[in-house]
């Protein structure tokens, strides 16, 4: 672990390799699992405000869903999240005609109907940011459904922190990337 301003990051966003392959997983990462991604309340309220807009970029399950649980829901744990549909997968996602989960809210941003591209947990995965009151821990998160994604890095040689550089910046800034890079290239 090492510290970039207000922020404890792991040293694995350096040294794990990791590019998605969707063709190998089918977006099981917004399939899988016990909840919803994790929104901020920021977040929640854009979710809120570009509902109608992203709507017709749904699913028929998935807007019954958010028009049953609403646009985000609060967890078990008091996390806000993004509503399931029954229990599976995230009421935002969409298939493609070949199987592959996609978000409906991206979907709707590369269309340019809304400037909200998806939560930043979603951009950010296989990274997981856990808030505390004065520091933010970057993690990389591991999940055996993603062994296909860290066979493709190892093989493209792309690190984890190159793979997200984009929801790096778009979370923490451009000076912050450049300091994150400056650690990697002292640690090689």
């Amino acid at each position: 672990m090492f510290q970039l301003g207000k922020s404890i990051v792991s040293e694995e966003l350096l040294e794990k390799e990791f590019v998605c392959n969707l063709s190998a997983c089918k977006g099981a990462c917004c399939v899988e699992g016990e909840a919803g991604a994790p929104v901020s309340e920021a977040e929640a309220a854009i979710l809120k405000e570009i509902y109608p807009k992203v709507k017709t970029f749904l699913r028929p399950e998935g807007i019954a869903a958010i028009e049953a649980q609403g646009t985000h829901i609060l967890s078990d744990l008091d996390e806000l999240e993004t509503p399931l549909v029954d229990g599976k997968e995230c009421a935002y996602v969409t298939f493609t005609d070949k199987g592959i989960a996609s978000c409906g809210i991206e979907v709707a941003y590369k269309a340019g109907v809304i400037d909200f591209r998806k939560p930043i947990s979603c951009h950010l995965y296989p990274v997981r940011i856990q808030e505390y009151s004065e520091f933010s821990a970057v993690n990389y998160h591991k999940w055996p459904i993603c062994n296909d994604a860290c066979s493709l890095g190892k093989e493209l040689k792309v690190p984890v922190y190159k793979f997200v550089k984009e929801a790096l910046i778009r979370r923490f800034g451009e000076a912050w990337y450049g300091e994150l890079e400056k650690v990697a290239s002292e640690m090689k």
